[in-house]
């Protein structure tokens, strides 16, 4: 276990400071990498002006020569003026020191051979006017070398235009070639961002899952499992602390199960022989009872029925609590839900002359079925215990709205006394008992709506009382899904 959490940053702070910056390497890196392409085309373009500019200088220089050479050894051919071969001497030299620069320029093949004939061309016409005495010289054949050199001058000078325009070429072929690696890095820059934003989502999203469902946990009640969450040491931290609220919720779950057996121990125990007791007195064991003794007996006993019916709700509601908190939720043909809860009060209803009344839909509804079973089995057995003889009681099932807003509307009405204004939002209230008073001889206990308010809301829905102008109009709604959101502690 701890080599697995070595591998994460000791705060969540410096897990997400890592998830960033693991997933701006790959777009720093192509945009470097971009930068020094866009350096080294800048520098090529630098050279590539600077090798034109250059070439035209050169090749326009040697036009100048070349016209100066032709010029002087014309003259040469028809004068014998020794100043004239000094000028064609420093000429030549100067045309000899240009050519050589054009050979350092990064020509191809044919600018080099068009280059070096004209300096061979150069070499026959110098030493055609060294071989001769001065002044003696054939005009034709130095006309012809002259004009054969003047010729080639125009492809000489045409070395600066290639020149140019190759490295205009090149260029354009280093620009595109930069584009598509550029295109490409950026596509694989961001794909292997995206990559390693999806990796480092979901291992930064584990320890959040692993709270999320340790909460979850402890919502629905369940302490037996130990929570123990992987990730920086601040929530490893807070893991350590919810196992620790585990421990101990386990613990107060324990004692609040271990009090109420003990409760229902020490007090059924007496009050099973006070049962017996008061039984035994009124079948007249003993002996004979008089009026006034045979009164007290009954008082006593019916206050015993009374009060093993309060332990018995006491520790129904302390169920109906834990299990409202862990819903099981599945597709359930509510009419026939209905019409099963309906069937288990009728004998209650034949002793006292009731007649029910069933408008149900024929309609599928996702609900956990004993939830809502002991919904309506709360509110069938209100209706039936404050219903008067002979009176009716209708229920009513029905889905309304389309999609996942549709609802579940159940009804139940009865004509008993109904429910005062003031108490329509108390009546809820657990161990709340309103002014009407039930038919039978048992009242209730106070705690039999608050049980379906709490199982309604455990679906996501509600339950509450409509105004009506005589008897008790109860109305439960409930989503035609089941809710999936955490239940919230009260």
């Amino acid at each position: 276990m701890a080599a697995r959490l070595s591998v994460y940053p000791r705060s969540f702070l410096g897990l997400l400071l890592t998830g960033f910056t693991l997933v701006a390497v790959p777009l720093v890196g192509a945009l470097a990498y971009s930068a020094w392409h866009t350096e080294q085309l800048a520098e090529q373009s630098r050279s590539a002006v600077f090798s034109a500019s250059q070439a035209a200088r050169a090749s326009r220089s040697l036009v100048n020569r070349i016209g100066s050479i032709e010029r002087l050894a014309q003259q040469m051919s028809m004068l014998g003026d020794p100043e004239l071969a000094l000028d064609y001497d420093r000429v030549r030299g100067s045309f000899k020191q240009v050519a050589a620069e054009l050979m350092h320029l990064p020509l191809d093949d044919a600018q080099r051979a068009a280059l070096a004939k004209t300096v061979v061309q150069e070499q026959a016409l110098y030493d055609r006017l060294a071989k001769g005495p001065r002044g003696r010289h054939d005009p034709r054949l130095i006309g012809r070398l002259t004009d054969e050199l003047a010729e080639n001058a125009y492809e000489v000078l045409a070395i600066s235009y290639l020149v140019a325009d190759r490295e205009v070429t090149r260029l354009r072929a280093n620009a595109e070639m930069v584009q598509r690696q550029l295109i490409l890095l950026v596509l694989f820059g961001t794909a292997v961002a995206l990559a390693t934003a999806l990796i480092l989502s979901r291992y930064i999203a584990r320890p959040i899952a692993e709270l999320d469902g340790s909460i979850r946990q402890l919502g629905d009640a369940d302490f037996t499992r130990p929570i123990t969450v992987r990730g920086p040491e601040d929530l490893q931290s807070l893991g350590e602390r919810l196992d620790w609220l585990r421990r101990r919720l386990g613990e107060l779950e324990a004692e609040k199960n271990r009090f109420l057996r003990h409760l229902s121990h020490e007090l059924k125990t007496p009050l099973t022989a006070l049962r017996e007791g008061a039984e035994l007195l009124s079948d007249q064991v003993g002996g004979p009872l008089s009026p006034p003794q045979r009164q007290v007996v009954t008082i006593m006993r019916d206050n015993s029925v009374k009060l093993q019916r309060l332990i018995e709700d006491l520790l129904d509601y302390q169920r109906a609590l834990h299990a409202a908190a862990s819903l099981e939720p599945r597709a359930v043909a509510l009419d026939v839900l209905v019409r099963d809860v309906a069937r288990s009060h009728e004998l209650a209803m034949r002793a006292k002359a009731q007649a029910l009344s069933l408008d149900l839909d024929k309609a599928e509804v996702e609900v956990d079925p004993e939830k809502l079973r002991s919904i309506l089995d709360n509110l069938l057995g209100n209706a039936v215990k404050f219903t008067p003889g002979g009176g009716t009681i209708s229920v009513a099932a029905h889905v309304v709205g389309g999609g996942a807003g549709a609802q579940a509307v159940i009804d139940v009405v009865d004509s008993g006394p109904g429910v005062p204004a003031e108490e329509r939002d108390a009546i809820f209230n657990s161990f709340f008992r309103g002014r009407a008073k039930a038919s039978g001889r048992i009242e209730g206990t106070g705690l039999g709506l608050a049980i379906a308010r709490e199982f309604a809301e455990a679906h996501g829905g509600r339950i509450s009382v409509l105004p009506q102008t005589r008897g008790a109009h109860f109305r439960v709604t409930l989503p035609s899904k089941a809710a999936r959101n955490l239940p919230v502690a009260a």
